[in-house]
């Protein structure tokens, strides 16, 4: 049997790598799992449709932690890239994949 299929609005990946270990994206990934629990916003719950995973490094390593989403926008892929973030911009990074609303410019790099 194939396993079950939960659909989406986005991925969030928190950095695990050494550089924003030492800045507390431990603690990050622990406490935004925990609120997507709490609120529902996990893609599992019934309503939720947020994915958070643990990754390596995604480049910000001065600027830790890193925080990444993904989703899906306009017929394309909409990337979000966070330098220094915390739980606050973490869950409105959440709240805005979500509600399929605009994220959130500040601490954005990259693109």
């Amino acid at each position: 049997m194939p396993p079950k299929f939960f659909p989406t609005r986005g991925h969030l990946l928190v950095c695990q790598g050494q550089n924003c270990q030492a800045r507390g994206s431990a603690l990050l990934y622990k406490a935004l799992w925990n609120h997507l629990e709490r609120t529902s916003l996990a893609y599992y719950k019934k309503g939720g449709s947020v994915r958070l995973t643990e990754s390596g490094c995604l480049g910000a390593c001065s600027y830790g932690p890193a925080l990444c989403v993904y989703r899906h926008k306009g017929g394309g892929l909409e990337e979000g890239w966070y330098a220094a973030a915390d739980f606050p911009l973490a869950a409105r990074v959440a709240q805005a994949v979500h509600e399929e609303a605009e994220l959130p410019e500040d601490r954005k790099y990259g693109l």
